[in-house]
């Protein structure tokens, strides 16, 4: 069966699961960051099981047998979809069969931006790409759509549209969670705006290309990666390329993550007056649960915060 993309509403929904009164159907979210906001929505109804969780990183999952076994019972599977989770795309058409599958890329309200190529990015080609909302985009977008508290929010009613579609004796309670979790996010970005200000100028150079979305929002000015991803380490090129940057511009920092924090991140900094931090766009070092995505963003704010204004 073909992954169902929700267009908008869910095409699949009229053959509407059969969920008994106040009984929360079998959700799946494919990462931490989604499952926080799928768990929001859910709070006391149920909670979403994640695929990649614990420490883990899309970049390097591998599917278990467990993994398998929560797809093939779903009856909702979140993701973001093709363009992030790449390797979950054939499982699910295989496993998740009586699923509705909500790809949250689509969600209505949401803004989507091209993805960029890894190492410097020049002043006049740093408006990056702002596609607006497209349900026909390609694979080639920066999947990292929550990383912009406003695009949470889209993904938030997302999440309310399709849960209360699937599990309508519950659908007065997610259209109140979804609500809550809306107003705390709008709290949130607030929160992030005035302390991410004082350091928005500050040019600094991120380990793979994961943070436009954040960049976009408050207005910080990152001057390039070293990777696209970070299974796909950069040349030497590559490096003296970003080095040169680091050296020419008086980059404040270089950000590396903590699963793959190369030594090269260090060599770049090497003669420089720049300072190493570490940012964790995926949260693959926070417990999952409903509080995470908050968890996350303050994290990243505070990290930024704490290496640039020294």
């Amino acid at each position: 069966m073909p992954i169902m993309k929700t267009s908008w509403v869910l095409a699949a929904v009229a053959v509407c699961l059969s969920v008994p009164a106040s009984a929360a159907p079998k959700v799946v979210a494919s990462i931490k960051p989604v499952a926080s906001l799928v768990a929001g929505v859910m709070a006391g109804v149920g909670a979403p099981s994640i695929i990649v969780g614990g420490g883990q990183s899309l970049h390097t999952f591998s599917m278990k047998p467990s993994d398998a076994k929560a797809l093939n019972e779903a009856e909702v599977v979140f993701w973001v979809g093709p363009g992030l989770e790449a390797f979950l795309e054939k499982p699910i058409n295989a496993l998740a069969g009586r699923a509705v599958v909500v790809a949250l890329a689509d969600a209505p309200g949401l803004r989507v931006l091209k993805g960029r190529a890894g190492g410097v990015w020049e002043k006049d080609s740093h408006d990056h790409g702002d596609h607006g909302h497209n349900h026909d985009h390609d694979h080639d977008f920066d999947g990292h759509i929550w990383l912009d508290p406003m695009n949470a929010k889209a993904m938030v009613n997302g999440i309310y549209i399709a849960l209360s579609e699937v599990d309508a004796a519950n659908a007065a309670a997610y259209e109140a969670n979804a609500k809550n979790l809306s107003a705390r996010i709008d709290a949130l970005d607030a929160e992030l705006k005035k302390k991410l200000a004082p350091v928005a100028a500050k040019p600094f150079v991120v380990f793979h290309d994961g943070y436009q979305y954040l960049e976009t929002r408050y207005g910080l000015n990152a001057v390039g990666s070293l990777t696209v991803s970070p299974d796909r380490l950069p040349g030497a090129r590559r490096v003296s390329e970003i080095r040169a940057k680091v050296a020419s511009l008086k980059a404040s920092c270089v950000f590396a993550e903590p699963q793959f924090e190369p030594k090269l991140v260090n060599t770049l900094i090497e003669g420089t007056a720049a300072r190493t931090g570490s940012l964790d766009p995926e949260a693959s070092t926070l417990p999952a649960g409903e509080g995470l995505y908050f968890d996350l963003m303050r994290g990243l704010a505070g990290s930024l915060t704490k290496c640039l204004a020294n």
